[in-house]
């Protein structure tokens, strides 16, 4: 294992695949139903999430790791050989991740713990960890890792397009009789990454209109830049974010590799089942 290890909160969106490649320690976020409390990517997904959201009819909660569990995965760093650890928690604008990883540094005095808010999520918080751990295979230090993870934060970009308004209506940020008039007129709205939430860009009608206006969108952002990483992301929807994959790359000069993700439960519960988006990173 690296001297410097990487971890990082599951609102990253990082496929656990992903994760376990690069030596980056997932640390997740809690789906609360009730008294049922379920972690993100132990035993809930997107898939799970939604299947129980429309079997009880309401939305659960959702809850930061407490500073234990980020202090279980420091500890697992260290006894694996680690000689310090970067913690990258999503940002601190949507959820108290981060207070809770700094917090954990007290549970372990002594122990060499840098918490970076990352001012981001999804992708873009999960592509700063990748950023960081290649840097770190670079045999960089620790601060020159953070120094690239935080640019690669400036350089990414994320547009997303929601498929229904049902889930907000539930949550209550929408009232039910706009939410319906919506759903009957077609309205999509379009997301993106705006001092560190996602927030809404715009509003279009029609799946098709929303996936063109991604496309326009993510081509206007990368013009005349080389893409470095992209991941196609999606809620509950592997298939249509594919659909919309052959649709982007066929407009924009997608890299070789292109993951498709999960949004994951912390993130998609706000946003809905049928989310289709984008997050790719432009070169310097």
């Amino acid at each position: 294992m690296p001297q410097i290890a990487i971890v990082t909160d599951t609102d990253s969106s990082l496929p656990a695949e992903v994760a376990a490649r690069y030596n980056i320690r997932l640390v997740p976020i809690s789906i609360q139903f009730g008294s049922e409390t379920y972690k993100t990517g132990v035993d809930i997904d997107d898939v799970t999430l939604f299947r129980q959201i429309d079997k009880e009819g309401r939305l659960p909660t959702t809850a930061a790791p407490a500073p234990g569990e980020f202090a279980e995965a420091y500890q697992a760093a260290f006894d694996a050989g680690a000689a310090s650890v970067i913690c990258f928690c999503v940002s601190s604008k949507v959820s108290s991740a981060y207070t809770a990883a700094q917090s954990a540094c007290d549970l372990l005095p002594g122990c060499d713990v840098t918490v970076v808010d990352s001012n981001s999520l999804s992708m873009g918080q999960g592509f700063m960890a990748l950023a960081a751990a290649e840097a770190i295979d670079r045999r960089a230090s620790k601060h020159e890792a953070i120094r690239c993870a935080n640019a690669v934060r400036e350089r990414t970009h994320l547009y997303a397009a929601l498929s229904t308004l049902k889930y907000l209506a539930m949550s209550g940020r929408v009232g039910h009789l706009a939410a319906g008039m919506a759903t009957l007129l077609d309205v999509k709205p379009i997301l993106t990454m705006q001092d560190g939430k996602l927030d809404l860009l715009e509003r279009v009608r029609t799946q098709k209109r929303a996936w063109a206006r991604l496309v326009e969108l993510s081509t206007s952002t990368a013009s005349n830049k080389r893409i470095e990483r992209m991941a196609l992301l999606h809620v509950n929807a592997r298939e249509a974010a594919c659909l919309f994959q052959e649709q982007l790359c066929a407009s924009l000069p997608c890299p070789g590799s292109v993951m498709v993700v999960e949004l994951t439960p912390g993130l998609s519960v706000h946003a809905g089942s049928g989310v289709v988006g984008v997050a790719f990173e432009t070169g310097e």
